[in-house]
């Protein structure tokens, strides 16, 4: 009797392995994907930046706009680099994972039993909270709560995640982006005689600042799609 309870309630191993390292991949794709389109939002934030320094040197009455520009386009910058950088983390705590949970298997099947980790239960807690794989991490952790190779369920508490950094250092951190991106451009920039030149058109003025804000709301948007 108690043999066939086993049959019919006991998992089957093989077919625990199957769906953890099924999950596992599952994830490890999602982060690829996502760390490739912030690469893409990256460099449309670089173009940008440029973009506005050149519309600063090609009319300096557009001067002041573009600086503020640049500087906002740097911030953004900075955002895709630390979501980008959280990613990148991540996906090395998942492939801790997936190496510990096939060690953990693996032990089973030599001694029939198995034993809860506390470095993966500690890295599942960790990915878990990530906006990116909430969904598919939490059905894993399910799968390794049945396999005994965590011991609970992690938590559906999501931290703020998005460390508010002092104005001082937030700004020195522009300025360091600006430099990276810029190098000699910012000296130019300065160096500009100035000629006199023909006056703008208010209306090329306000499609400048249209341009720039619907590329600033367009990486805005790409940044959240990547969180859903």
């Amino acid at each position: 009797m108690e043999s066939i309870k086993a049959v019919f309630f006991r998992p089957d191993p093989q077919a625990q392995v199957r769906k953890c390292n099924q999950l596992i991949r599952q994830n490890t794709r999602k982060l690829d994907r996502d760390i490739a389109q912030l690469k893409v939002v990256e460099n449309k934030a670089r173009t940008s930046i440029i973009a506005a320094n050149k519309r600063a040197q090609r009319n300096p009455s557009q001067a002041n706009q573009a600086a503020k520009d640049t500087r906002i386009f740097a911030k953004e910058l900075i955002r895709i680099r630390k979501q980008s950088s959280r990613l990148i983390t991540s996906k090395a705590q998942l492939n801790s994972v997936a190496m510990q949970v096939t060690e953990a298997f693996a032990v089973r099947k030599i001694e029939g039993s198995i034993r809860s980790s506390v470095g993966i239960m500690k890295d599942v807690n960790s990915l878990v909270r990530l906006p990116e794989l909430m969904g598919t991490m939490r059905e894993l952790s399910q799968e390794l709560v049945k396999a005994g190779i965590i011991e609970e369920m992690v938590g559906d508490s999501l931290p703020d995640q998005l460390e508010e950094d002092d104005e001082e250092e937030a700004e020195t951190e522009v300025d360091k982006v600006l430099g990276e991106i810029l190098q000699d451009r910012m000296g130019k920039v300065a160096a500009t005689p100035t000629t006199p030149t023909p006056a703008q058109e208010p209306v090329a003025e306000e499609e400048d600042e249209e341009d720039a804000e619907a590329m600033l709301d367009q990486m805005r948007g790409r940044l959240e799609a990547l969180k859903s």
